[in-house]
């Protein structure tokens, strides 16, 4: 049980992970900004390094859910399906809004983007308010074990 301690924390990290990355696809456009086109660091250009940094975190983030997969399932039970299903059509209306379906094509893209910070809004929230302590104690009360912290 000592191990859900730490399971729960390496879901936390690796939900952060994938938030993190996530932002970072969406915010490509600062660094053609930001950095010159000809950087170079260690022989090694911004691209390569940005994408070596990214895969790291991408391997490190699935590792941990991998990791923490009874966990991870636990969480995706016990989240309200209110939650799941507006989240749906989110993605549905930034779907439609990305390819002009019902939405005019000046319109869609401001549907799109508008459903997509929504979506990411709802996400950085949810784990804003997570209570680690607090699911952890609702999955102690339901297995009826009770949970010691390392």
């Amino acid at each position: 049980m000592q191990s859900r301690v730490k399971q729960g924390t390496y879901f936390w990290l690796a939900s952060v992970l994938v938030f993190f990355t996530v932002m970072r696809r969406e915010l490509s456009y600062l660094s053609d900004t930001l950095v010159p086109s000809d950087f170079i660091f260690l022989s090694q250009s911004y691209d390569w390094w940005e994408d070596s940094v990214l895969l790291g975190i991408y391997v490190i983030a699935i590792s941990l859910l991998i990791y923490s997969w009874r966990y991870f399932w636990a969480v995706l039970k016990n989240t309200a399906l209110s939650l799941y299903i507006g989240v749906a059509v989110l993605a549905l209306i930034q779907y439609m809004g990305e390819n002009a379906i019902v939405f005019p094509e000046t319109l869609g893209g401001m549907v799109e983007e508008i459903s997509e910070d929504i979506i990411y809004s709802i996400a950085l929230i949810y784990l804003w308010v997570f209570n680690l302590a607090y699911f952890e104690a609702q999955l102690t009360y339901k297995l009826g074990v009770e949970l010691k912290a390392e």
